[in-house]
């Protein structure tokens, strides 16, 4: 009888119907697949339960964040060539489905169930979240959020490193180093100057994380900032960096959602890294909120991830790991459909611009910060929660390279009625 690993790929790639882009390295200890690949080592037989009882991404999720799925080899070109084979192939559950029409498709099915062990689907891992439908109410987005953001701000550290921002840095500037703290500094700089921030400004920071853009936005313009998130420990994290800066008097940071905001009007807004978790059906009232809450000529900063857009949109779904296990209800729409509900709410839209490959370099470097210090990553969360960081940073980097998904500066106004917008020119200005 063939050894496990040989047994495996052959009836996978019967399935899937296409040789494998990376080597199988089984529980035995047996090797199968192209030499030199990077190796997909399947631990144990419930691995190949979780991936044949819940075919598709999220089975392959489920394996790796319990521990019995593993790379061995560079994550990088692992992750690319598994999916460089879905992409190239559209493949997916249901096209999984389709191919089990095949007499010998299932044949190989079978097989592999037999291989698999007991046929009993084993329990999630607990990091995973279940959700029947995305509601995006203020309880369901307050409890996503507290899901991502209350991991533990020691962690944070950790991944981001001493800026504590989690958006994509602006990379490129040759005279301050370009490293991770100074790209984030850039980016914050830059959020700044398209905002045109003022002394005695009033800014309000939609999603204001661990306080860095409104403490960048105080110390460095002289504003007064209004921050507001939904989770209690970016909050406290936040608090204390705006008192240990002596900027209590210009910075108030508040546990609150975007709905409840009633004290503005304001000067400017940034919103960076927060409307993913608004939900298209919540956009239009996202935007029109913003709106109301500008005075006449103030300007609105939205950076926001997007995604391609589709043939028929109807068809679009929330990918299944990063629903399951990062954000949940999160998310993402194409750029067109952005500057379109933000327009349909009254703004003004001046500026796009395309940072894609930013955020890239962003994630890869947080990804090596991760794998520094994995050890005491694993001991602030879990050893699951760890896995869930290094495959979703990991991957959202090969995603961001091959232009699957990308992010986007979109500048907007409230416009007056004297149709004067108080922009430059030349509006590119912020950039030279």
């Amino acid at each position: 009888m063939a050894d496990a690993a040989s047994r495996l790929s052959s009836l996978a790639e019967q399935v899937l119907g296409a040789p494998l882009p990376v080597r199988i390295r089984a529980w035995d200890g047996s090797q199968a697949g192209p030499p030199g690949a990077p190796a997909l080592v399947v631990r144990n037989r419930r691995a190949l339960r979780r991936m044949l009882f819940k075919p598709g991404e999220l089975g392959l999720a489920r394996a790796w964040v319990a521990g019995d799925l593993e790379i061995e080899g560079d994550l990088y070109t692992a992750l690319d060539a598994m999916a460089g084979f879905v992409w190239e192939r559209g493949e997916d559950a249901r096209g999984l489905v389709r191919a089990l029409r095949d007499p010998a498709v299932r044949a190989a099915a079978r097989e592999l169930l037999k291989l698999a062990g007991p046929p009993i689907p084993p329990a999630p891992p607990r990091e995973e979240v279940r959700r029947r439908r995305h509601l995006h109410t203020r309880s369901s987005d307050k409890r996503a959020i507290s899901h991502h953001y209350d991991v533990g701000n020691d962690f944070y550290e950790l991944v981001l490193g001493p800026s504590m921002v989690y958006s994509c840095a602006y990379w490129g500037a040759a005279d301050n180093g370009d490293t991770l703290e100074s790209a984030q500094r850039d980016k914050l700089e830059l959020v700044s100057a398209k905002l045109g921030l003022k002394p005695g400004q009033r800014l309000l920071d939609v999603g204001c994380g661990w306080g860095a853009m409104a403490i960048h936005a105080a110390r460095e313009h002289g504003v007064s900032v209004v921050g507001i998130t939904l989770s209690q420990e970016q909050a406290a994290y936040a608090r204390k960096r705006v008192a240990d800066e002596g900027l209590t008097d210009r910075v108030e940071i508040r546990v609150q959602d975007y709905r409840d905001v009633a004290d503005g009007p304001f000067d400017a807004i940034s919103s960076i890294g927060m409307a993913e978790h608004v939900g298209a059906e919540r956009y239009l009232e996202y935007a029109r909120r913003l709106y109301d809450l500008l005075r006449p000529g103030g300007r609105l900063l939205n950076h926001q991830i997007a995604r391609r857009p589709q043939r028929d949109e109807s068809s679009y779904e929330v990918d299944q790991f990063i629903d399951a296990y990062v954000f949940p209800d999160g998310e993402l729409a194409p750029i067109g459909t952005t500057v379109t509900q933000l327009e349909r709410a009254g703004f003004e839209v001046r500026d796009v611009e395309a940072i894609r490959e930013h955020y890239a370099r962003t994630l890869r470097d947080w990804v090596a910060n991760l794998e520094a210090g994995w050890d005491r990553a694993v001991r602030l969360t879990s050893p699951g929660r760890a896995r869930v960081w290094r495959l979703y940073m990991a991957a959202s980097a090969l995603a961001f390279e091959h232009h699957r998904i990308g992010v986007n500066q979109v500048l907007a106004i409230r416009t007056p009625e004297s149709g004067a917008s108080g922009l430059p020119l030349r509006t590119r200005t912020w950039t030279a």
